[in-house]
């Protein structure tokens, strides 16, 4: 079985992320970018696919906990002759590329074991490796393939079968160690990528690479605005967002992993690396909520840049950077997840039109207006682009909010987006005094809204259906009061809501998506419930006022946060772990703004 996500723990320097286990091996490294290819990818394979671990030999973890406001992890170890800590971190104050681990004993004396297998290129390469004299007469190991390189400082490392001379160098399948410390005594290892064609970079101090990414960490979730009780898991939801954000371009992906599947052994399995419109304005409108206008600027100038020469083709999802070329391929020569297969790298639906991504940058962008950032000449014609790219496209079927692969339509969320996105142009107009054609917005407004009234509300059924040409019900019609289009309490949202509990809704509370089994998504097999759409439940009960609803399940989502509070894309309410990649800014966003419409709710006494 592979490990239960929930068992890993999330690394970030904001340039790329590592995902380590509760036994002390990290899983899944890209490097030296969030999209980079993979360096350890037993996430999706095994061992032999590269990983590092590093544990306490016959010793069992007894806790783990990241230090408070951060992203540096520490993991206690016991074993029969005492206890360790093990603090993982990837140094923010380093540039990209470097990875630490560092071990303390605390008392007693206890033996470590190493275990160090490299492979660049998603484990299609493996290194050659040889042992290098570095400046001050430190040994360090050298791993070198094509174009990336890999510099190892530390206790020294072996070959299992010591038949290599590590002077002359080899294809280095396995690097091990065996070492024991005593109370007090401490070991650093320090792993640093670079250019192949370049010289190593220096070996940074361990002391001071922890003591900057510590004060780097605190420094930025001390500026968060966060109150009532569910306090801690919104911190660490903000604190997952920022790690999830690249430093330089602004941009947030949606995940750090690839094709950890929506349903075990399924092919329901998608790369997240990219950084989607929608996610982007999510994060920048929960930013905003919580005082980080600052942040909230840089995800709006990167949304903005990435659309810039592009607005009136808009693009659904970018690379880092803004690139638009994400290429879709699969990796055969992995395992996958829980044999799930295919491995994908690239995504296939940047390539598919989504009606709703415009209306949820406008809104999100309204906020941020809401929240003092003003607009330039620059940014508001941006904005006015967008809505011209909207009109251009104001009658096209669509694949819808879940990237459909089966046949277009008109969903009934991307047509209430719609609406939203020319509604947020007018009061743009008429609230912040911006110029525009607002009375030809304002017919576009009222006409989508007599349209969605005809056909995207069913009289007999008396609920929203998930399309025009259909009678189901879908999870993203939860967000039709988000968007201002009805009241939360509104009878025809309540018997939607009711109907989305009959059918998507499982025993546990948990809430699925759509109902895979009609076939509408053009995908084989299922998948499980989706944490996002059943946070958008408990805001909908809060809204409504359902307010001990909202609190019994939202209880019920936080229990499956793991010990770190981590969440991935959706949660196995009957095997009890979570599945899809991991972690999920659309959960943790999610998390954000249920707990924010809880806390509104309980403090007006509802």
């Amino acid at each position: 079985m592979s490990t239960p996500l929930e068992q890993y723990a999330l690394l970030s320097d904001l340039n790329t992320a590592a995902l380590v286990s509760r036994d002390g091996s990290i899983d899944w490294l890209c490097l030296p970018r969030f999209d980079s290819p993979s360096v350890f990818s037993a996430l999706l394979g095994s061992a032999e696919d590269g990983r590092w671990s590093l544990s306490a030999v016959d010793g069992e973890v007894v806790g783990r906990r990241y230090l408070p406001g951060t992203f540096v992890l520490e993991t206690t170890w016991r074993a029969p002759g005492g206890t360790v800590r093990v603090t993982d971190f990837l140094p923010r104050a380093a540039g990209s590329g470097d990875l630490v681990r560092r071990v303390e004993c605390d008392d007693g004396e206890v033996d470590i074991e190493h275990d160090l297998r490299m492979r660049f290129d998603y484990a299609r390469a493996t290194p050659w490796t040889r042992a290098v004299d570095l400046d001050g007469g430190e040994r360090a190991l050298l791993a070198i393939a094509g174009p990336d390189g890999l510099i190892v400082t530390g206790p020294e490392l072996h070959w299992p079968d010591e038949e290599e001379d590590t002077r002359t160098g080899c294809r280095a399948d396995r690097l091990v160690g065996r070492f024991s410390l005593t109370a007090g005594e401490v070991l650093d290892w320090d792993m640093s990528w670079f250019p192949s064609y370049q010289d190593p970079p220096p070996h940074p101090d361990t002391d001071e690479a922890l003591r900057s990414t510590v004060e780097f960490w605190e420094r930025w979730s001390d500026q968060l605005q966060v109150s009532g009780r569910h306090r801690e898991h919104v911190v660490r939801s903000l604190l997952v967002l920022r790690a999830l954000t690249h430093h330089e371009t602004g941009g947030i992906i949606a995940a750090p992993t690839t094709s950890l599947p929506e349903h075990f052994g399924g092919t329901r399995n998608w790369d997240y690396r990219f950084t989607w419109l929608r996610d982007a304005a999510f994060t920048l409108e929960v930013a905003a909520s919580h005082g980080l206008t600052g942040g909230a600027k840089l995800w709006r100038d990167w949304l903005l840049r990435a659309v810039a020469g592009d607005v009136e083709d808009v693009r659904i999802m970018y690379g880092l950077g803004g690139e638009r070329e994400l290429i879709e391929r699969e990796l055969d020569h992995l395992a996958g997840y829980e044999g799930s297969r295919p491995v994908r790298v690239g995504n296939a639906a940047a390539e598919q039109y989504q009606a709703d991504v415009v209306g949820e940058v406008m809104i999100a962008l309204h906020e941020l207006r809401a929240a003092g950032v003003e607009d330039d000449d620059y940014t508001w014609g941006l904005q006015k682009g967008l809505l011209r790219y909207a009109e251009t496209n104001v009658d096209r079927e669509d694949h819808g909010v879940w990237e459909m692969r089966g046949g277009t339509h008109h969903f009934t969320h991307g047509r209430t987006m719609l609406w939203a996105a020319f509604d947020r142009g007018v009061r743009a107009v008429e609230e912040y005094g911006y110029t525009g054609p607002v009375d030809r917005w304002r017919e576009l407004r009222d006409r989508l809204a007599t349209e969605i009234d005809e056909y995207g509300y069913n009289r007999e059924l008396g609920i929203y259906t998930q399309t025009y040409d259909n009678t189901e019900v879908d999870a993203s019609l939860l967000q039709l009061p988000h968007t201002g289009y009805l009241a939360y309490d509104d009878p025809r949202m309540l018997r939607t809501v009711e109907r989305i509990e009959q059918d998507l809704v499982t025993d546990e509370g948990f809430v699925f998506r759509y109902r895979t089994d009609t076939g509408i998504d053009g995908l084989e097999g299922g998948e499980y419930p989706f944490v996002m759409c059943t946070f958008w439940l408990v805001e909908q009960y809060a809204g409504s006022g359902r307010v001990a609803d909202a609190a019994a399940l939202m209880d019920t989502v936080l229990a499956c946060a793991g010990d770190l509070g981590l969440l991935a894309e959706e949660y196995d309410p009957e095997s009890g772990r979570m599945a899809g990649n991991f972690p999920q800014a659309f959960s943790h966003m999610g998390l954000v703004r249920a707990a924010d419409a809880l806390r509104a709710a309980e403090e007006a006494g509802g």
